[in-house]
């Protein structure tokens, strides 16, 4: 009888025991909340970069301009920070696996700030050339750092808020580095100092947070042949907006001076540019899940082709008309990179979407090198109209190509979600590969 009592006690009380006196071997993952505000420095990290690297190209293009450079050489610049952007993206991921995240970040920061503060030290366009490689050097190596860091501790809880508040300070930091351009004086040492300070500031974030850093991921492989043959128009479209964006943020002060825009005014129009473009992707993302992407990609480069042309024959008049332009522009061009993207995603399998990720930031700095360039080249025969003038033929062509591809092909049947996609690095396609494979809702 007392062994049955014994028995019936132990079954009643033997779990409840071993639960309150057993420690669980489970680790506790920190809370969503905890984890966002681990990433302030990462956020603080891309203001500064933003702030540094956004002001160098338009001071540039001012303080060239006023040390005697012909307007194909300011060109010459635009295009050789984008060379460098494209050594960064390719050379990163490397570096990460021999020296770990953080040297390597030191790294790019520091070759960002010798760019920088060298300026007024060696003022010829060859040496400018070299050391705005060594900006886009900065940006592409940093950034890389920054977004493998992110994709390596982001869990599925926090990601949609984590990449939300990443996308806000990227665009955020770049809208306020254009309106930098108005405090500083063009091709003054002090300006140049200031940037650079900006520039070795970003790496303080990372060097005193506590946090571990990540594994080393492998380097994503390049393929841009396949990302074409999976989809030529997104390809094009990508192309057509490196070809356009890098034109404008690069030689667009030089547009504004030949208009007639003071430095503040400069600023401004640089800035309505960007805030034009944040603005348009809540609109263009709605459109881009409803309808067909390949009338949306028209439709943005219809309305292109006529703020262009608008703006080259009517603009230069009125200093209003030429900002009320700058936001048209931004809005029908910024999301054209985002939606081509989509639109090739489309038709990836879910282990495709990095490599393709990764081509088409590739192709987008193929058309980024060449256009600023090839626009201030014609600016310098034709007057400033010929950049807007040479935009909109771009457009043109893409509205024709989009209008043959739809005749050969339909749309893939199985969308996935569209994601402002920032061209910032290789990597970005991790960041996004789990927010691809859901439905686009209704």
């Amino acid at each position: 009888m007392i062994a049955k009592r014994r028995v019936t006690v132990e079954k009643t009380i033997g779990p409840a025991f071993q639960t309150a006196s057993v420690p669980s071997t489970v680790p506790h993952e920190p809370a969503p909340m905890r984890l966002l505000i681990s990433f302030a420095a990462l956020y603080l990290a891309v203001v500064l970069l933003q702030l540094s690297s956004g002001g160098v190209g338009p001071l540039d293009a001012l303080s060239g301009i006023q040390e005697g450079f012909t307007t194909t050489q300011v060109g010459l610049l635009g295009s050789a920070h984008f060379l460098g952007f494209f050594i960064g993206c390719w050379w990163a991921p490397r570096l990460m696996g021999s020296v770990g995240h953080s040297r390597t970040f030191a790294v790019f920061a520091s070759l960002g700030a010798i760019g920088i503060l060298s300026h007024m030290v060696f003022v010829h366009p060859t040496a400018w050339a070299v050391m705005r490689i060594m900006s886009g050097l900065c940006i592409a190596g940093s950034y890389t750092v920054i977004e493998s860091w992110l994709q390596a501790k982001l869990t599925n809880q926090i990601r949609g808020r984590a990449m939300g508040a990443y996308r806000v300070v990227d665009t955020g930091g770049s809208l306020a580095a254009q309106l930098l351009i108005g405090f500083l004086t063009p091709a003054h040492y002090v300006s140049y100092i200031f940037l650079a300070i900006l520039c070795c500031a970003s790496i303080l974030p990372l060097a005193l947070t506590n946090a571990s850093p990540p594994k080393t991921p492998a380097a994503p492989r390049l393929r841009p042949v396949m990302a074409i043959l999976l989809s030529p128009l997104a390809a094009a479209g990508v192309v057509t907006a490196g070809l356009t964006n890098a034109a404008f943020r690069m030689v667009g002060p030089v547009y504004g001076l030949e208009v007639g825009l003071s430095v503040d005014q400069i600023a401004l129009f640089l800035a309505s540019f960007v805030l034009g473009g944040a603005v348009a992707q809540f609109p263009v993302g709605w459109l881009a899940d409803k309808f067909d992407r390949r009338w949306v990609m028209i439709w943005l480069s219809v309305a292109a082709v006529a703020t262009s042309m608008g703006t080259a024959f009517f603009g230069a008049g009125s200093t209003t008309l030429v900002f009320a332009a700058a936001v048209l522009f931004g809005f029908t061009t910024f999301p054209i990179f985002s939606v081509a993207t989509a639109h090739g995603i489309d038709f990836a399998r879910a282990d495709q979407i990095v490599e393709v990720s990764a081509s088409f930031i590739f192709l987008y700095a193929i058309g980024a090198i060449a256009s600023p360039y090839i626009s201030s080249f014609l600016i310098q025969l034709y007057g400033p109209s010929a950049l807007f003038i040479f935009i909109a033929a771009a457009h043109i062509v893409l509205v024709i190509f989009s209008l043959l591809r739809m005749a050969s092909r339909p749309t893939s049947g199985a969308r996935r979600r569209y994601i402002y996609v920032p061209r910032t690095s290789f990597l970005i396609g991790r960041l996004i590969r789990r927010r691809r494979t859901k439905q686009p809702p209704g």
